[in-house]
């Protein structure tokens, strides 16, 4: 199995806890996956210390029908020994809505901007860090 299909099964799996865990948020309940499976500024988990560098922040713009979301990781970018390697975004239900894959060799900033038509609520994205696991963060549009 070559990094890739790794990293993107790993996802798969850290996803997938979201997918489980979705009804619980909902349902404003903790779940245990948060601080385990993927971590939040309120969940750092065994990475308590890495919030800062780990957490995407998300900003927002509204232009017409158009909502553009720029999603930023301030982490190193160090080739292949430690980078961000993707973004995702999820909606509001945690389904899936796109995703930025970074180029340690090329990319000096994990930074990704999506395009969403006519999209409103809760927007939520993951960095994955490829020491540092999977953290999440949401906005609302």
């Amino acid at each position: 199995m070559d990094r890739r299909d790794f990293m993107r099964l790993s996802m798969v799996g850290a996803a997938g806890g979201l997918l489980v865990s979705q009804d619980l948020f909902a349902a404003g309940v903790n779940a245990s996956v948060v601080g385990g499976v993927y971590y939040t500024k309120e969940a750092p988990g065994r990475w308590k210390g890495k919030e800062a560098g780990h957490l995407p922040s998300i900003e927002i713009a509204k232009a017409d029908a158009n909502v553009t979301v720029k999603v930023m990781t301030a982490h190193e970018m160090k080739g292949y020994e430690h980078y961000i390697v993707k973004h995702v975004l999820l909606d509001k239900n945690y389904q899936y809505l796109d995703e930025h894959l970074f180029d340690p060799t090329k990319d000096k900033v994990a930074l990704s901007t999506f395009t969403l038509k006519g999209y409103t609520g809760l927007v939520y994205a993951l960095s994955m860090c490829n020491k540092h696991d999977v953290w999440l963060s949401s906005a609302t549009v």
